[in-house]
């Protein structure tokens, strides 16, 4: 052996050990400590000891998950909900039926209001004259109908003393044909005058004519009170137009006052004194207190859903107020069927989208401490089984 060989010694013979990489598992490695002796397992417990946030969070996930599966199958799964929900009701304008100055408006915007309370005052003053005009007019007609009856009961009379005339100038004429038969006959056996003979035939004729004078004179007395009795029913139609025209009249004084027809809100008041208005012009809108609210359910929720069926529902505005209520009916078509232009699926490509269908729901109880109008987003949920 030469120098280099003695200095290696005797472990240059022997093969190198390969050290194995740093991120290969070495079994030997892997249970011995620093000290090189075997290194201890750690237990569930030691490792859930040494890890308790994570297993703690991992069991509340749990816990969690189990309790919610189970509201559920118990509870949720019987109701049908709709984010698609807003409050509704018929509100509408008012306005007058009569034009004029707007003299007064007693209310103010949001303001509540019973029925027959005053919304609006518009000047009377020209509707009155009306009235007066029209009441005059009818007092006329019923004079001119009082004296258009009293002529007939003149003429009544004229016909009863037309009559009378009648009937004497019948009795005169019966006494001359019996003096002109008596004279005639005195002739025929030569113990009268001719001249007595003619003479009574010149009364009977003139018996004749006043006869026939007082005929027609019975005549022109009973035409006179048909005549009066047609002016008579066109004074009573008259008096008829003058009183209906005295009935608008009134109807327009009282048009003047704009009162409300049922209990509820003023909104949007755009009416204000000293302001010309005219007929149908809106004053201010109106929201009645009868609300309610629509609901579009999917088509596919609607299968256990009737009327009377329990609703709990929640406003958007008053997150923390839950009300009662009922489903009151269900829309017979969906709500692009009843649209201004509804869909036609007979032209183009169809692609089929689950439709919404409108769902009337009644509250039993609306907070009266709360203001809750048309539009106002809610959440129901429908218990359906």
């Amino acid at each position: 052996m030469d120098a280099q060989t003695r200095e290696r010694g005797p472990s240059a013979e022997q093969p190198q050990k390969l050290e194995a990489p740093k991120n290969s598992p070495d079994p030997e490695r892997q249970t011995r400590d620093q000290s090189g002796k075997p290194a201890k397992t750690p237990s569930l417990r030691e490792r859930l000891r040494e890890h308790w946030l994570l297993a703690t969070v991992g069991a509340v996930v749990l816990i969690a998950a189990l309790a919610g599966g189970l509201l559920y199958w118990l509870e949720v799964r019987h109701y049908e909900s709709t984010d698609d929900a807003f409050v509704a009701a018929r509100s509408f304008s008012v306005a007058s039926k009569v034009g004029g100055y707007v003299t007064d408006i007693p209310v103010t915007d949001n303001q509540h209001v019973n029925a027959g309370d005053l919304l609006a005052k518009i000047d009377e003053r020209d509707y009155r004259i009306a009235v007066d005009q029209a009441a005059a007019q009818v007092e006329v007609s019923k004079a001119n109908i009082a004296n258009v009856e009293a002529q007939i009961d003149s003429q009544q009379e004229q016909i009863k003393q037309a009559q009378a005339q009648l009937e004497q100038a019948q009795a005169q004429l019966q006494f001359s044909q019996e003096e002109f038969a008596r004279a005639q006959n005195l002739v025929e056996k030569g113990a009268g005058t001719v001249q007595r003979q003619q003479q009574t035939r010149s009364d009977l004729q003139a018996q004749q004519a006043n006869t026939e004078r007082a005929k027609t004179a019975v005549i022109a007395a009973q035409l006179g009170i048909k005549t009066l009795q047609a002016q008579l029913e066109g004074a009573k139609a008259q008096l008829e137009q003058f009183q209906a025209q005295l009935d608008q009249a009134k109807l327009n004084l009282q048009y003047t006052s704009v009162v409300a027809a049922q209990s509820g809100r003023v909104v949007k008041l755009s009416g204000a004194k000293g302001t010309f208005v005219t007929a149908g012009q809106s004053l201010m809108m109106f929201v009645p207190d009868d609300v309610w609210i629509v609901a579009n359910y999917k088509e596919t929720q609607l299968a256990d859903m009737r009327p009377g069926q329990p609703v709990e529902i929640r406003i958007d505005a008053y997150p923390g107020r839950k009300l009662t209520g009922h489903v009151d009916s269900v829309q017979p078509g969906s709500g692009t069927a009843f649209s201004l232009l509804p869909a036609e699926n007979a032209t183009g490509n169809y692609v089929k989208v689950v439709q919404r269908v409108p769902v009337k729901i009644v509250v039993d109880n609306w907070p009266a401490d709360l203001p809750v109008g048309p539009g106002m987003s809610v959440v129901p949920w429908t218990r359906v089984r």
